[in-house]
């Protein structure tokens, strides 16, 4: 593990992966605490999977471009430290399962040879940034909105403001009103507009799917390009500070929004304006790398099965804004590939198109810029690598998470079920293989990353207890949900809990009472005009527990009979005194903060200072069991019971020191004064510590 330290042009770079080495190396001594290395570790794309000993690794990809030599890097890396599989998620990201921990910081030092981050893949914080799929390319567009995601990506990669928050946080960019980047159920959704030649956008605000779906609010009609950065930083400056950090099922921005309403956030989106280094942050989308197409002449093509490939064109060419190209969709079964066939593909899109890919929100691939005339070379080649299935974004295009397959959280199976209900949609009702308007998809859990809550028709993996308290796999069917565009979508009703067993008999209902009963509407009306209970009695025949066979006690996929299990699969390590944790994390932050002066970044420094003043005080209450739950409360609780009963002095008292940062601007003075804040803050907290434990 040593050679990667000198091959990394990069130092910022350098400096995390080596870190990251260290902390693993600390945690397997016993001297990281678990639960912190296990937040340092998803922060950096390290997630633990249900089988343990080994990791999940997740490689963000901003917007799902991925150029053909990045896949190609991303296809040696899986070769050499995972199994060659791929699996491209709902978030655009590609994930690699059963990599050893040790060998981590190698495979991170790998990827980055071509530019290809893990850095804020998982963790609470900014995730990755995702898009259109088409952008660049729709026909809808007012303008490209990838410059404007790759700049919000750029901003927010190891910005302090975003490394330690409560939970997750989730944005997109939708080229048009189509909003096919889901703006309602993102933290921050941006949805691209034009105003009198004005480029701009729609701005949602505090969505969210899992078991309480919410639908976000609109912020702004219209916001200018050069606020859409400086609007997010105040927006993630706010969660970090009153968002919920020890209740997880709480801890999302959308349970924020609820509990002050959008009012009450727009008045600490005040509060935090003078504290952000940019009131304008202009975008130069006329330097986003310009697009190379390859010069080739067209192979000569012989056809076998022209209905096929008329098929095929029919449901997998996606129109393209530039006159004399098409886009090609490739169907992804359940969003996994294999690298062999991925580094074909990506020396076809190098040869052939542009050299570059997108991986969509449905966990499939699109090709941009292929020349209409290259279109039946691209359908035999494509063919070739078990690429050119039809019914790209159709019914028959199913979304699942990998549910139990690998997830510690997994309840029941979702890519079995799934599997099985597209086997049963091309045998059984050929016609959705070309339809549209149905959208299936399934999770394995209630957390909804197989988007479940926002689909036509959902699934989610649940399990059921018979009355002689025998477990079964179960699925929650959820229907009526879907993108209405514009940033208005309707989340699913929660209809009826059946064996997971009886999916396929489930989905043949309910298709088979849409044939007869749609009369002709779109299946948003169809439901709409039917309602929840008219399901729900639809389906009730299948929700009966007392009728169960032997085979409804296995799950889809699985041989072996059903047995429940959640949350296994994370390393051990030693416990250390937690208290004593946060005061060594307060240290690392002020030793930042110096880094960020002596750097010119005087709004990072600030940041650090306030982290280590906040950590600080936080390890006090905790040493006197106090609720951490949020950074607000962690100042007013420590000013009440430390500062007010005069145990610990601070002139002005303890707020008015730590919320300095949002009331002055981000200048030099200011942030070497405030580090000079956070260093006192942490000796006089640490020396009362030391009195405290010498008199216990």
């Amino acid at each position: 593990m040593q050679s990667f330290r000198t091959e990394i042009e990069n130092p910022i770079v350098e400096k995390d992966i080596i870190e990251l080495e260290k902390k693993i190396r600390q945690f397997k001594e016993g001297n990281i605490d678990e639960e912190k290395f296990r937040s340092l570790r998803l922060a950096r794309g390290v997630y633990g999977q249900r089988q343990p000993g080994v990791q999940m690794i997740r490689i963000k990809l901003p917007y799902g471009k991925v150029t053909s030599k990045q896949l190609l890097r991303i296809a040696d890396v899986s070769d050499e430290y995972s199994r060659g599989r791929l699996h491209i998620t709902t978030r655009q990201d590609i994930q690699i399962h059963y990599v050893d921990l040790e060998r981590t910081p190698e495979l991170w030092a790998e990827l980055e040879r071509d530019e290809v981050t893990l850095r804020e893949a998982c963790g609470n914080t900014v995730r990755n940034v995702t898009a259109s799929e088409t952008a660049g390319i729709d026909v809808d567009e007012p303008f490209d909105v990838s410059p404007y995601a790759q700049a919000v990506f750029e901003y927010f990669l190891r910005n302090p403001i975003g490394q330690e928050m409560g939970r997750k946080f989730k944005v997109s960019f939708s080229s048009s009103d189509a909003d096919t980047g889901l703006s309602y159920m993102h933290d921050l959704g941006f949805i691209a507009k034009l105003q009198n030649g004005v480029r701009g956008f729609k701005v949602m605000l505090g969505g969210g799917l899992g078991s309480q779906p919410r639908h976000a609010d609109a912020l702004y009609d219209f916001l200018p390009t050069d606020q859409i950065i400086p609007l997010m930083e105040q927006v993630v400056r706010v969660f970090d500070r009153y968002g919920e950090r020890k209740s997880r099922s709480k801890a999302r921005m959308k349970f924020l929004l609820k509990d002050i309403g959008l009012d009450g956030f727009k008045a600490l989106l005040e509060e935090e304006q003078l504290a952000v280094p940019h009131q304008s942050y202009p975008i130069e989308f006329w330097n986003y790398p310009a697009i190379k197409v390859a010069q080739v002449e067209v192979p000569e093509v012989q056809i076998e099965d022209v209905q096929a490939f008329e098929q095929w064109k029919s449901t997998n060419l996606v129109p393209q804004k530039q006159d004399g190209y098409v886009a090609i969709g490739i169907k992804v079964l359940l969003g996994d590939f294999y690298t062999d066939k991925a580094r074909e593909l990506a020396k076809l899109v190098q040869d052939y198109a542009a050299g570059e890919l997108r991986l969509s929100l449905r966990q499939n691939i699109l090709i941009p810029f292929v020349k209409t005339e290259l279109v039946p070379f691209f359908y035999q080649e494509l063919k070739k690598l078990g690429f050119a299935d039809e019914g790209y974004n159709k019914a028959l295009d199913i979304t699942a998470c990998p549910g139990t397959d690998t997830c510690n959280l997994g309840i029941a199976s979702s890519t079995g079920i799934a599997d099985e209900l597209e086997r049963v949609i091309k045998a059984e009702y050929p016609k959705y293989i070309s339809n549209p308007d149905v959208v299936i998809k399934i999770s394995g859990c209630m957390n909804a990353c197989g988007q479940h809550t926002m689909a036509h028709i959902g699934f989610q993996g649940m399990s059921i207890r018979t009355k002689d308290k025998l477990v079964a796999p179960a699925l929650q069917v959820l229907l009526g949900g879907g993108n209405l565009g514009n940033g208005n979508g309707k989340f699913a009703d929660k209809v009826a809990k059946i064996p997971s067993k009886r999916g396929p008999q489930a989905l043949r209902l309910i298709l088979d009472d849409f044939e007869a009963n749609g009369n002709g509407t779109s299946y948003t009306d169809y439901y709409a005009e039917k309602g929840e209970l008219y399901f729900y009695e639809l389906l009730k025949p299948l929700t009966d527990v007392e009728n169960l066979t032997p085979e409804d006690f296995i799950d889809w996929g699985n041989e072996e009979k059903y047995k429940q299990e959640i949350g296994i699969g994370e390393c051990a390590g030693a416990i250390v005194d937690l208290v004593a944790t946060l005061f060594f994390e307060s240290q690392e932050k002020i030793e930042s903060a110096e880094e960020a002066i002596n750097e010119e970044k005087w709004a990072a420094s600030i940041y650090y200072s306030y982290q280590s003043i906040v950590n600080s005080a936080k390890a006090l209450l905790t040493a006197e069991k106090v609720k951490t739950n949020t950074h607000a409360s962690i100042i007013k609780d420590f000013d009440a019971l430390y500062v007010e009963t005069e145990k610990i002095a601070f002139e002005g008292g303890f707020e008015q020191l730590a919320l300095q940062l949002n009331q002055n601007e981000p200048s030099e003075a200011f942030a070497k004064s405030y580090l000079e804040d956070a260093k006192t803050v942490l000796e006089r907290l640490e020396a009362y510590r030391k009195l405290e434990l010498q008199h216990a």
